[in-house]
């Protein structure tokens, strides 16, 4: 008989919720103690806080906890969600550094020249990336059919399996073509970027990649995956592009999500005016 746990794992499958994000509920979910009275779960919060995990961590076990036993109680196999009880630490409001133009520009330039196996893969992977505003699991998730090669779209399946178009760049074109022709794959494989086995490629060694080229080429090893999401967005605000639009491109449900870099477009503004006024 499947635990509680594996049942409300095969429910997230049923909501076609992604492999990343079914990881990440498992992972969060295997220190909930067996014993769910509100004084158990406050035992096992302040566990979380001396393991000295940071507040948005132990807010997002939390908010699995609550999850997953609303999901219990709905199917009647526990009383009360004890869960919706237990308070959220704050989470401090720091916003994420974003790589300038010209360190994306360096990055992807500078890529070929270290001559790496697999450098086409490598290349076309970041230029889609920071070019198309990529999450990790859309890009590891493309296959084949789903690259319009006239009109330069992405088919992409987001959160909750949403599919939106997206457009990439000239410079993602050129890399794309440069990885087709390289690419070595039986003709069932339909994943678009794969491993050295000639598999899909996992997201975790694509942010392995991408920690190795930030560090060795612009001497950064905090940027990952996301980092040249978030350069996308704030670089293609900075030029003039309007909150709907980058919200349609990011694939976000709420255009609050969005609406974070306007804040970090404002501090970049700042800090532009603080090097060059002189009365700043």
């Amino acid at each position: 008989m499947p635990s509680l746990l594996e049942k409300f794992i095969d429910e997230l499958k049923r909501r076609n919720a992604s492999p990343h994000t079914i990881r990440s509920y498992a992972a969060d979910l295997a220190t909930l103690p067996e014993q769910t009275a509100l004084l158990d779960l406050r035992h096992w919060v302040a566990g979380l806080h001396e393991k000295g995990l940071s507040a948005i961590t132990i807010r997002r076990h939390i908010s699995a906890a609550r999850m997953y036993m609303r999901f219990l109680t709905r199917e009647g196999l526990m009383a009360t969600n004890t869960a919706k009880l237990l308070r959220l630490p704050k989470a401090p409001k720091k916003l994420p550094a974003v790589m300038t133009a010209e360190q994306s520009g360096n990055l992807l330039d500078q890529l070929p020249a270290l001559e790496r196996p697999n450098a086409e893969r490598d290349l076309a992977m970041l230029e889609l990336l920071y070019g198309a505003g990529l999450r990790v699991s859309e890009l590891v998730g493309l296959n084949l059919p789903d690259i319009d090669y006239t009109e330069h779209w992405l088919r992409v399946r987001g959160k909750g399996r949403k599919e939106r178009q997206v457009p990439y760049t000239g410079k993602a074109v050129t890399a794309l073509d440069g990885w087709l022709k390289a690419r070595n794959a039986p003709t069932a494989e339909l994943a678009l970027f794969l491993n050295h086995r000639g598999k899909r490629i996992t997201d975790r060694s694509v942010r392995n990649i991408v920690k190795f080229y930030a560090t060795r080429l612009i001497g950064d090893s905090t940027v990952h995956p996301h980092s040249l999401r978030h350069a996308f967005a704030t670089h293609l605000l900075s030029d003039g592009a309007d909150l709907r639009s980058i919200q349609e491109l990011l694939g976000h449900a709420r255009l609050s999500t969005t609406q974070k870099y306007t804040q970090l477009s404002l501090t970049e503004i700042m800090a532009v005016y603080d090097r060059a006024h002189p009365k700043a």
